[in-house]
């Protein structure tokens, strides 16, 4: 089971990007995704009509405190971040792993993530979209 934790929505600014991540997430084999930062039913309603129409069991939740979420995640917690070793090294044990917590960023990710998270892991050192990263990985780790 892959579970995407999208970091720091913020309604208007961030809701096209935020609606993608979901969308990818439920695309590319994530069985849910957990938004965080600011409530937003309209996008996360959005991604519920898409998998309403295409079919499939994934999930759309919000969680306040994105801390108790990667806390209390029973498996491996993977941060997506330019500044992080080559997927590639890691996308092995990401297979391998029964559960599976991707934490993509937002607005300013903070510091603290990097070492909640199991892994810290890049789609190369360029900056780039969440969403092409996210995408990538999911691919790789589903294939």
């Amino acid at each position: 089971m892959i579970t995407v934790l999208r970091l720091g929505h913020r309604p208007g600014r961030d809701s096209r990007i935020s609606t993608h991540v979901g969308l990818v997430a439920r695309a590319f084999g994530a069985s849910s995704v957990v938004y965080s930062g600011l409530k937003d039913e309209k996008m996360m309603s959005s991604v519920r009509k898409v998998s309403e129409g295409f079919g499939g069991e994934f999930s759309v939740t919000y969680a306040k405190d994105w801390r108790n979420v990667v806390e209390r995640f029973d498996g491996l917690k993977v941060h997506l971040t330019m500044y992080g070793e080559p997927f590639e090294t890691k996308i092995a044990e990401i297979k391998k792993a029964k559960n599976v917590l991707i934490v993509v960023g937002g607005e300013k990710v903070p510091g603290e993530i990097y070492g909640l998270a199991d892994a810290n892991v890049s789609v190369t050192k360029q900056p780039h979209s969440e969403v092409a990263a996210l995408a990538v990985v999911l691919y790789e780790a589903t294939h």
